[in-house]
């Protein structure tokens, strides 16, 4: 008999929400990030996004056929890993170039979505 896995659906958070104390600062937590690339290296397959000075790194290491452009903006999901001294990292499943997004438009409708979310919850 095989083995299976439950992958959790990707909560969308922004990056600024991925600290130490917030309610999605859990080891293991499914997460959708998204921001434009500032530093990528082959040779440990690790991209670093920024959203509004904030920066957070993506280990891309199982991402096949995806390239890697400077100044161009990418989605992840997969898992959080928390290292040592509170270092995040984002271990990706998926990833895609999101050039087209409107990150302002993107951000309140993540607001939005939360709010109705939470209505939903409550009535």
């Amino acid at each position: 008999m095989m083995a299976t896995s439950i992958i959790k659906p990707a909560v969308p958070v922004l990056l600024k929400e991925i600290e130490s104390g917030s309610q999605f600062f859990k080891q293991g937590a499914s997460l959708r990030v998204t921001g434009m690339l500032h530093a990528y290296s082959e040779d440990t397959a690790v991209a670093v996004i920024a959203d509004a000075n904030i920066s957070f790194k993506i280990n891309t290491v199982h991402l096949r056929d995806l390239s890697f452009r400077f100044g161009s903006y990418y989605q992840f999901i997969g898992e959080l890993h928390i290292l040592p001294e509170d270092v995040a990292i984002l271990q990706a499943r998926v990833g895609r170039i999101v050039d087209g997004l409107d990150p302002n438009l993107y951000n309140q409708s993540l607001q939005l979505r939360r709010q109705f979310e939470s209505e939903l919850v409550n009535s």
